[in-house]
């Protein structure tokens, strides 16, 4: 038995072989160049919209840490704000409590004064009242008419003497 060869030479095949490189050459001038173009336009702007993209994330995250930024300071200057608010009202309230303490201080002076007035004024009523009912109880023990400023003198010098021993 003979080997027999896979592929045969033949006209047919050498026909077929020609017909497949003529319409390989026609194909490539006509429609592999169009295709190829067509094929490195795409990926030309995918390229394009992947520089664009990456270039817009950048852009992004640019704009958000100058967010980021301008938040934290606006949050800076709300603390700062609430601050400096806090620390007017803290002078606001001293300034009321010290205000408060000084004008009850003078009401409670001018109270301890009127009240010293006040007593002074009762005593020296008093002093007159009881010099006049002493020169009246006098008069009628004694029955006569008694000096009236010699009488007065006298019992002041004993309220006094009686006011210093208290």
């Amino acid at each position: 038995m003979g080997v027999k060869p896979v592929v045969t030479i033949t006209y047919e095949l050498v026909i077929q072989i020609i017909n497949t490189a003529v319409l390989f050459w026609i194909l490539k001038r006509l429609l592999f160049q169009k295709v190829l173009d067509i094929v490195d336009a795409r990926e030309k702007g995918i390229k394009e919209d992947i520089a664009t993209g990456a270039q817009a994330k950048d852009e992004g995250l640019a704009l958000k840490e100058q967010y980021e930024q301008k938040l934290h300071v606006v949050k800076n200057e709300g603390q700062e704000i609430i601050k400096q608010a806090t620390l007017r009202a803290e002078q606001k309230s001293e300034e009321i409590i010290s205000t408060a303490k000084e004008e009850a201080g003078s009401i409670k002076d001018r109270a301890n004064k009127d009240i010293a007035q006040e007593k002074e004024k009762v005593m020296n009523e008093l002093k007159n009242d009881i010099s006049n009912i002493a020169i009246l109880a006098a008069s009628k023990v004694i029955e006569k008419d008694i000096d009236q400023s010699k009488h007065e003198e006298m019992i002041n010098k004993f309220i006094e003497e009686v006011g210093e021993a208290k």
